[in-house]
């Protein structure tokens, strides 16, 4: 009876530890580690991931043997950033094919076949891996029946320009996104342009004139 219950013991310690290793957050590690993850749709024979960046071409990925392509000049960017973009060649049936917008990115990675694709499938709908803010806006963990992904989103394009954060829920069967959990304000950015920017507030406070008119004036001596 005892070596009974203490492999029942012992069985609900290692179902509890899983569950609780399953549930452990990981932290995405990159954008371009991201796009490394990704399982083409279809089937290609080749397909390579090229980051431009301020008109240089690098060569993220190579997957197959390579062949020649076509450098491109415009490209997608799951993280916005000025003068960089990706974009992806490939070869199927024998034919050159070309990945320069965020549709078809879509298309090429089609089902949902990990975590990451999960990832670039939401930032395809506007939500974005803050890699400055993995603990809120970059991580995720997994059960046998979805990804949950913590996720940031530009929530506002004035000043203050405001990054909420979020909890999608994407479906391991579908790669839908079944649900989505408000977190909250995480950062709000604020630049010179922005009037209502609190450091320049207090340096227009500082450098506002004096009312000479309010100076006491001195008393003149009779003769």
């Amino acid at each position: 009876m005892e070596r009974i219950t203490s492999k029942i013991i012992l069985f609900a310690f290692l179902v509890s530890g899983t569950l609780i290793y399953s549930q452990a957050k990981k932290k995405f590690t990159s954008i371009p580690g991201l796009l490394q993850r990704m399982i083409p749709n279809e089937k290609v024979d080749f397909w390579v991931l090229v980051h431009n960046n301020y008109g240089k071409d690098q060569e993220i990925k190579i997957s197959g043997t390579k062949k020649g392509y076509t450098p491109q000049f415009s490209g997608f960017d799951i993280f916005p950033e000025e003068d960089s973009f990706f974009y992806i060649a490939y070869s199927s049936s024998g034919k050159m094919g070309y990945v320069t917008d965020l549709a078809a990115l879509k298309e090429f990675v089609g089902k949902v076949d990990n975590a990451e694709e999960a990832a670039i499938t939401a930032t395809i709908e506007g939500y974005v891996v803050d890699e400055e803010f993995k603990d809120v806006a970059g991580n995720y963990y997994e059960d046998g029946v979805n990804y949950y992904l913590d996720l940031g989103k530009l929530t506002s394009t004035e000043c203050p320009y405001q990054k909420n954060h979020y909890t999608l829920t994407v479906s391991k069967a579908t790669g839908a996104i079944t649900t989505v959990k408000d977190n909250g304000t995480y950062i709000e950015l604020y630049n010179k342009k922005c009037k209502n920017n609190p450091r320049l507030l207090k340096l227009e406070k500082k450098e506002e004139p004096k009312d000479e008119s309010k100076k006491p004036t001195g008393s003149t001596k009779r003769k």
